[in-house]
């Protein structure tokens, strides 16, 4: 390891690299998506209001001068309060193939994490659960939505090697969006709509979705709180999530089921496959990558399941049908003909519909790590 220094990144020429290296690493690998750099720049910065109850410090690895790998050590005291825990977290972690670098890298993780009382270390975690995470164990080259994190199989050979454990396995699932609704399914979802008093809101323009969306993201507060390590986003987190999400969101595929007093108790947020558009733009907006972004928005047969839940008090009544059935409809009359869901942690009751309900394929698994430090 003697040739590999880890260095962190203290500058701004330092975070452009930091952001640009999967870019360069993954150029000709198909199945990657590279994200968006202002978005990354406001992830990774001070600007970030995740900062208020996490602190972290990025690291870059180089040999002979040149950028080999890159990771980002994450402490979430809100995280470690709610689960009793004092763990240290590695995210942003990509790296050339060769164990050395991997370890020099993952070394100063875990050197972070003693530092500041940690006792132990997993991941691949961002902040919050909105942010990427978990490497696929299987499938490696699978299709990817761009809020997933993409990984080659040497990533998984190198951290079981190093002794890491999963400590949570999550599944993605693809489908024919177009298929139709069974039958027992839609009497099924009517009586329980009228059995409840419920009914979809159905969003026509864009800002009607506003009103409803500090509900929906006050919503997954409730309805995510008791799966692995997630922590009730604050009021700032809500705030950057709804100036990030809400425009990516295609109005036909926005499903709120609400109660008779127009409170949120399920939702489903899906929006175009970007793939194409965002390897096209490569991280930036300008001056093309919007065009391919725009163009994405106004063609599409395919959709990703972005986001989706029931409240704790409204579940196991059904709800998670009545949404799906209603994106079901959408996509047979818009013309889609495949989605492809977001991770779901393998156990939870929207995993249960896609086996029992929907004609669905597993994608690929995926897992975050850890081990005592």
């Amino acid at each position: 390891m003697a040739d590999i220094v880890i260095s962190p990144v203290k500058n701004r020429g330092d975070l452009r690299k930091f952001i640009a290296f999967p870019n360069k690493l993954f150029k000709n690998v198909p199945s990657y998506i590279p994200a968006l750099n202002f978005d990354e720049k406001n992830l990774l910065s001070s600007k970030n209001p995740s900062l208020e109850h996490s602190e972290r410090e990025l690291f870059l690895a180089r040999r002979d001068g040149k950028v080999v790998g890159r990771v980002a050590a994450i402490i979430n005291h809100s995280v470690n309060k709610q689960w009793n825990k004092r763990a240290v977290r590695f995210g942003w972690f990509d790296f050339v193939e060769d164990y050395d670098v991997f370890s020099a890298l993952l070394d100063k993780v875990v050197a972070y994490g003693r530092e500041h009382g940690m006792d132990e270390i997993e991941g691949p975690f961002g902040f919050t659960d909105m942010d990427k995470e978990c490497w696929a164990i299987d499938n490696f080259d699978a299709r990817q939505n761009i809020s997933t994190l993409y990984n080659p199989e040497y990533y998984v050979r190198f951290i079981e090697r190093a002794g890491y454990e999963i400590k949570c396995r999550w599944q993605q699932y693809s489908m024919q969006a177009d298929q139709p609704v069974p039958d027992k399914v839609a009497r099924l979802n009517k009586l329980i709509m009228e059995k409840y008093h419920l009914h979809l809101v159905k969003v026509k323009r864009r800002k009607d979705i506003y009103p409803y969306a500090w509900q929906f993201f006050h919503a997954i507060n409730d309805s995510f709180k008791d799966l692995y390590d997630f922590v009730p986003m604050t009021e700032k987190e809500i705030a950057v999530y709804i100036k990030e999400y809400i425009p990516f969101v295609n109005l036909n595929f926005v499903q709120f089921v609400v109660d008779e007093n127009d409170h949120l108790v399920g939702f489903g947020l899906s929006i175009p496959d970007l793939n194409s558009a965002y390897k096209k733009a490569n991280g930036s907006l300008f001056p093309f990558g919007w065009y391919h972004i725009l163009r994405a928005f106004r063609k599409f047969d395919t959709i990703d399941l972005l986001l989706n839940g029931v409240l704790p008090e409204w579940q196991k009544r059904g709800v998670h049908s009545i949404y799906y059935s209603d994106m079901n409809e959408a996509a047979i009359k818009y013309g889609v003909h495949t989605a492809y869901t977001n991770p779901q942690i393998i156990g939870n009751e929207a995993v249960k519909i896609w086996e029992t309900q929907y004609h669905t394929k597993p994608l690929m698994q995926r897992a975050v790590f850890g081990k005592s430090i």
